[in-house]
């Protein structure tokens, strides 16, 4: 990849790092807010969940949106909208206040994949669609990373207040950069010819071959919803965000109540698995192109991948028997590290299914959906769980057996094109190259 196309790749990174470091804060302030507001094990789980109602509901719209208006124009909009309501959290005085300030960073933050979805399709070739939708993924890990040290030491010094004025600050300057820099490959400058034609060439080649009566209607909402291979996308995000969101949510609260660790500790033990993950994702999504410029994106061998990251991820059934701090890191950055690897590798398996550039981001937005009316149960059942036990066993045992769903539901329903495959069409030989 070009080191052109590098400083897309890292635009991406970012936007996901921040909008993870905003959803972690919360996280990172759990005991003193639980304390403050004196909220119940199922109120934590509520207000943890709260920034997903919005985000799931605002992710078709943003889908269309991101379609119809473009990625420069609603990346912008997302991100202000998201660091205001981070840094007004601020400012919250009651329970209501604070789910509040969730819900409209959640609305916001539901730019951010149909974008990301969108600027891969627009700026990057297939065969390097796996490694940068990795460094886009990847961002989710490095912003819980960065934020659980960050925050930890400031919460712990100054209170949570001012954690999420700071959080919420940081976005602002990425924005500034976003509009004055970024742009479709059609309209910068500073591509050379050749490599503007070959982005180009392959944004609007497919891997596959489509009937004429799919392809007048591909990518339009009722024909997605009849796809069998888009639902098994999305029940496969859902399977692996479910996990996601559970460490995202109760990490933190887990390591100090369950390990009794002091709140600084918890926020430098919690980066150790996030950071892990970051490097192995990205080293898996250049696996995956390395290997699919010999077998082909067409046929959807991506999806092996996918099934592995999440038996990987699976480690996560271990923790309930684990005593050793130092084993529990360990088990904690393999399963962090095969989650990560999942959302990354499912996301470019969308892309090497879907026949058509134009409705990326409306399929990108389903399979988000889907990932997070899993992920919004999460961190209430979470809570439930906790409450009637007094313990995380069960929650990390759910999460575990889903992971193991997952994996079997991608192996079994992401055997065709997004859209119809005609039966005497093949994918052009260059696919397989």
């Amino acid at each position: 990849m070009s080191y052109r196309r590098g400083w897309i790749a890292v635009f991406l990174f970012s936007l996901s790092m921040i909008n993870y470091m905003d959803r972690i804060a919360l996280s990172i302030a759990a005991k003193p807010i639980e304390h403050e507001f004196h909220l119940s094990a199922v109120g934590m789980g509520y207000l943890f969940s709260s920034f997903i109602w919005s985000y799931a509901l605002f992710l078709l719209p943003m889908g269309f949106l991101v379609d119809r208006f473009g990625t420069k124009r609603m990346a912008g909009i997302g991100i202000f909208v998201w660091s205001a309501a981070t840094a007004l959290t601020g400012a919250a005085t009651s329970f209501a206040s604070l789910i509040t300030a969730r819900l409209v960073m959640g609305a916001g933050e539901s730019t951010s994949n149909p974008v990301g979805g969108k600027v891969i399709r627009q700026w990057i070739p297939a065969g390097e669609r796996g490694m940068v939708t990795s460094m886009f993924n990847s961002g989710s890990y490095a912003g819980p990373a960065i934020c659980s040290v960050l925050l930890g030491a400031l919460v712990a010094a100054f209170g949570w207040r001012l954690s999420f004025v700071i959080a919420g600050g940081i976005g602002f300057v990425w924005l500034a950069a976003w509009l004055v820099f970024f742009n479709p490959p059609e309209k910068v400058r500073w591509l050379q010819s050749d490599e503007r034609a070959k982005i180009l060439r392959e944004r609007s080649s497919t891997p596959v071959v489509v009937d004429e009566e799919d392809a007048s209607t591909a990518g339009g909402l009722r024909t997605l919803l009849r796809s069998r291979t888009l639902w098994g996308l999305a029940i496969t995000q859902g399977c692996n965000v479910y996990t996601q969101y559970l460490f995202l949510t109760w990490l933190p609260s887990y390591l100090q109540s369950t390990r009794h660790l002091t709140l600084a500790h918890t926020g430098a033990l919690a980066a150790v698995p996030y950071a892990a993950a970051v490097l192995l994702c990205i080293g898996v999504g250049r696996l995956s192109d390395r290997h699919l410029k010999k077998s082909g994106v067409g046929s959807g061998r991506r999806r092996n991948a996918v099934a592995m990251a999440m038996l990987t991820g699976s480690a996560i059934l271990a923790v309930p028997f684990i005593s050793s701090l130092a084993t529990l890191l360990l088990i904690f950055s393999i399963a962090l590290a095969g989650i990560a690897s999942t959302t990354s590798l499912n996301f470019a398996l969308l892309n090497d299914l879907l026949p058509s550039a134009k409705h990326v981001a409306k399929a990108m937005a389903f399979v988000v959906v889907g990932g997070n009316i899993f992920g919004m149960i999460a961190p209430i059942a979470t809570g439930y769980v906790i409450q009637a036990t007094g313990s995380y066993d069960w929650a990390f045992g759910i999460a575990g057996l889903l992971l193991l769903v997952g994996a079997v539901v991608v192996m079994t329903m992401t055997r065709s094109p997004v859209v119809g495959q005609s039966s005497h069409t093949q994918a052009p030989a260059s696919a397989h190259s």
